[in-house]
């Protein structure tokens, strides 16, 4: 009801917090991620705004100045926040360290209706995703149509379901690809930033640079030599203008895989409060969404 149409939108994103047992082994809080075709496994800028949340409404009891700990429990697994806090309210930016990250597939050639052979990765980072450079597709991440790039990125998604068979080393119920992100395929390290555009679930288009696909982008990287451990890169929506930071700040064993944790670093803000009706006798009253 509140993420379709008329209380939301197409694109619209939510979080259902959990508190109590369900936030057990630690965490301070619990997450369910939503989207107008389901349920996702990890967003990093739902985290960043969460453990502001959970900062501002009294869900970490004394917290401490100048950064406080967050400890939240994802669909992925535990997720740690560290939050600016000046001893009345939290403040920007937060970063956070998520599970694992790994390359799952490197230079893996598909063949992509309408497009013919492009060669991808895949990467996980909370959740799988493909990648690889709009000019693969004949588009600019920068300059395209937005349409055009969703199209092309659904087409990817879809071929690469049918056509490679993902392998989570804990929870085959996370071995699913949650989308593409099309970059500008400038993977190797530089101080100038990378522009991405993250399409998932059902044509979805991210808002932000995509905490998650930047949490696999960097352990993409790292695994193939283009980034050291330490070393920031800025990453930047081509829909908004935001920018996150990434590094792998350590090198660690995910079952069979050669994985990293990566720092993720950005901004969320509030933009307010509200009170939500539904009438029993409104027909729509769980809303809609047109395509």
């Amino acid at each position: 009801a509140l993420v379709h149409e008329p209380r939301g939108h197409a694109g619209m994103y939510g979080a259902v917090v959990v508190r109590g047992g369900a936030a057990a082994a630690g965490a301070h809080l619990a997450a369910l991620f939503l989207h107008g075709a389901g349920y996702s496994a990890m967003c990093g800028h739902a985290v960043l705004a969460l453990s502001r949340f959970a900062l501002d409404y009294g869900l970490v009891e004394a917290p401490s100045r100048p950064e406080t700990a967050v400890r939240l429990r994802c669909p992925c697994g535990p997720v740690t926040a560290f939050v600016p806090w000046d001893g009345h309210r939290s403040g920007n930016p937060v970063r956070f360290h998520s599970v694992p990250a790994f390359a799952a597939a490197t230079d893996l050639a598909i063949d992509v209706p309408g497009h013919g052979k492009v060669v991808v990765d895949i990467g996980y980072g909370g959740t799988f995703y493909a990648f690889l450079s709009a000019e693969q597709l004949g588009l600019d991440v920068c300059s395209s149509k937005t349409r055009d790039l969703v199209n092309a990125a659904s087409a990817v998604t879809e071929a690469v379901k049918k056509q490679f068979k993902l392998h989570h080393p804990e929870s085959e119920d996370l071995a699913f690809l949650y989308g593409t992100i099309l970059t500008d395929g400038k993977d190797a390290f530089s101080k100038e930033s990378t522009t991405n555009i993250c399409v998932f679930a059902d044509e979805q288009v991210d808002r932000s640079p995509t905490g998650s696909g930047v949490t696999a982008r960097i352990a993409l990287q790292y695994h193939k030599g283009l980034i050291q451990l330490n070393q920031t890169r800025t990453f930047r929506s081509s829909t908004t203008g935001s920018l996150f930071t990434g590094k792998a700040v350590q090198a660690i064993k995910f079952g069979n895989y050669n994985a990293v944790i990566v720092e993720v670093s950005g901004e969320a803000f509030y933009t307010g409060t509200a009170t939500f009706t539904i009438e029993e006798e409104d027909p729509l009253k769980y809303g809609f969404v047109f395509k």
